[in-house]
């Protein structure tokens, strides 16, 4: 949440945002004024007028950021090299009000990266969520499809949410469960 230490920011544009923890999409207007909460995996979460919103890291230039970088692979890469590209991104998935990614909080159930014919690759994911109901589900869902069709070679990634088995905090890293006082 905000604190004294969150960097302000003003929009230099109109920007589509995502409501936290609602899930609804909204369009903030050029000059409002706010505070960066936690800007991680490329994306930001911001606080405005006593809302959270999340921001697209395609977007970043809406509040003076750089958007992320594309994703390169070498030349003929196989498909190991792709599995640990596709690993890398899903930890740079982030859930707007948790500073821990969708791997460390044992969130992603499967990873499989699959050749096609034509050469590219397909991904296929099964995740789930910390609680079913929760409103930034198909956020989530969405950042992790769109950062791993990032990937060269990548056409499409195809991410189902599932919630067999139920997540629990036993699912979280050891690193995860120390870094929310769960362990």
């Amino acid at each position: 949440m905000y604190s004294r230490s969150s960097e302000p920011v003003r929009f230099e544009r109109d920007c589509a945002v995502v409501m936290v923890p609602q899930g609804e999409q909204v369009t903030l207007p050029a000059g409002s004024v706010g505070y960066i909460t936690q800007a991680l995996g490329g994306s930001y979460t911001v606080f405005v007028e006593g809302n959270l919103f999340r921001i697209h890291g395609r977007d970043a230039d809406a509040i003076g950021k750089e958007p992320p970088e594309p994703l390169e692979l070498p030349e003929g890469a196989d498909d190991e090299a792709v599995e640990r590209l596709v690993w890398q991104q899903l930890r740079t998935c982030f859930d707007p009000e948790i500073p821990i990614n969708v791997v460390e909080l044992g969130l992603v159930y499967e990873a499989a990266v699959k050749h096609r014919d034509d050469g590219q690759r397909t991904v296929e994911v099964r995740m789930t969520l910390t609680a079913p109901g929760c409103g930034m589900g198909d956020i989530l869902v969405d950042d992790v499809r769109s950062k791993l069709e990032m990937i060269p070679t990548v056409a499409e990634a195809d991410v189902e949410l599932v919630f067999d088995p139920p997540w629990n905090r036993n699912m979280m890293s050891e690193a995860a469960r120390l870094e929310t006082g769960m362990l």
